[in-house]
């Protein structure tokens, strides 16, 4: 029979039962193999008890004392009970003076004292009891968390301004740098937030005009890695010029932020307002390609475009790769049959193929293929190559490259690229 004896208001902080008779103090910590949380005990007395009930810095010492204990069971092991009770005495009915040089000798869990209001300054002096004096029992989770990011930052000799916070608040990613940015002008200082819109005010401006592609080749919501790089790089220069006084991981955050929204405005666009954001409509009205085309990938799948489509053909083509692009599938092919030419897109080695018939096929004979090689750069080399295709057939791409061909000569021009 198991009975609750005391419980406070949060239901993470450690609760008194009384089990079979006998009094137990029960904590919740860690995770099993199933990433359940786990539940342990050990034993008390009443003395104990009444310390608990009328201290509550008391309480959350001895919490944060017992929870390295419950790390060490893990996911299947037994807390350790002796080791448990042996500090009940020391933390609960000890002098001050005693609790605070015990703690200077054992593993403690800090984020657990400062989410209940610990005093950080008479912490890190090592006077604990001091430090909970102002102790609440209704825990600020994010106050140790941001506690957690100063010292890691701390550990890489960071030091954050009254503005590099700010600016790091209003991004979201004070307490996380991985977490994608937004914008949450709430959570910033009043008195600071003109400072920071000022800020945000500069990237802005750098960046205007600039945008961030899709980058068909990693799938249909991927973008275009060397665009995201310029942006950043154009929005870094700006802030350190306009604000030097920034450490790098606030001006890290302002680009990270306009690329993000970049890249979000990118995978809400129509693959053909992308393409007219490109500056690619030469497939429409009276220079369109009135003819087919056949899309076709490594693995022998086809796609026809036809004239009479509502999208235009490089729309089609890039949504075909989006779709069926693959570590496996990095070769794709488009065929104009009607003019006897196409062009073989190689994305894992940033090279592409223009093919023309030479000669048509008589009395059963096959036809006779010139096959031309030309290196690429990115993303938006393909996109080029792809929309002078469809504009104006192999006779299009003569100014879109360096076309060689020599297989053996290509190779080397293509090892010499990928050694610089």
């Amino acid at each position: 029979m198991r009975d609750v004896v005391f419980t406070r208001r949060s239901d993470w902080t450690p609760k008194v039962i009384r089990d079979n008779g006998e009094l137990k103090l029960m904590l919740g910590a860690g995770a099993d193999a199933n990433h359940d949380p786990r539940t342990f005990t050990f034993p008390i007395g009443e003395a104990h008890l009444a310390v608990i009930r009328e201290d509550l810095a008391r309480h959350l010492l001895l919490w944060s004392a017992v929870l390295p204990l419950c790390d060490a069971a893990g996911t299947r092991g037994r807390l350790d009970e002796n080791a448990a009770v042996a500090l009940l005495d020391p933390v609960l009915l000890s002098a001050p003076a005693d609790v605070d040089a015990l703690f200077q000798h054992i593993r403690w869990d800090r984020g657990r004292l400062i989410a209940h209001g610990a005093d950080i300054a008479l912490l890190e002096r090592g006077q604990f009891c001091a430090a909970m004096r102002a102790a609440t029992e209704t825990p600020d989770g994010k106050r140790a968390q941001e506690h957690d990011a100063d010292r890691r930052r701390a550990r890489r000799g960071v030091v954050l301004g009254p503005l590099d916070a700010a600016i790091l608040m209003y991004t979201g990613q004070y307490v996380h740098g991985s977490t994608i940015p937004r914008r949450t002008p709430d959570a910033v200082d009043p008195v600071l937030l003109p400072e920071v819109m000022r800020v945000i005010a500069t990237a802005e401006q750098a960046c205007a005009g600039m945008r961030i592609g899709l980058d068909p080749r990693r799938g249909k919501r991927a973008t275009d890695k060397g665009d995201w790089d310029r942006m950043a790089k154009t929005v870094d220069a700006a802030v350190r010029r306009a604000h030097p006084e920034l450490v790098d991981d606030a001006v890290r955050t302002v680009s990270f932020l306009m690329c993000s929204q970049a890249t979000d405005r990118a995978r809400s666009t129509p693959m053909e307002d992308d393409e007219e954001a490109a500056g690619d409509r030469a497939d429409f009205g009276e220079g369109a390609r009135k003819t087919i085309l056949s899309f076709t990938d490594d693995k022998g799948v086809e796609k026809k475009w036809l004239r009479a489509s509502p999208r235009t053909a490089t729309a089609e083509f890039w949504e075909f790769v989006g779709d069926r692009s693959a570590a496996d599938n990095e070769v794709f092919t488009i065929e104009d049959e009607e003019r006897g030419e196409g062009i073989q897109l190689h994305f894992y080695a940033d090279s592409v193929a223009r093919i023309t018939t030479a000669r048509e096929g008589e009395d059963g004979s096959d036809p006779e293929y010139r096959v031309e090689y030309s290196l690429v750069d990115g993303i938006g080399g393909y996109r080029n190559l792809v929309s002078a295709f469809v504009r104006g057939g192999c006779a299009a791409l003569e100014q879109h490259g360096s076309w060689i061909s020599d297989v053996a000569e290509f190779e080397r021009a293509r090892r010499r690229r990928d050694a610089e």
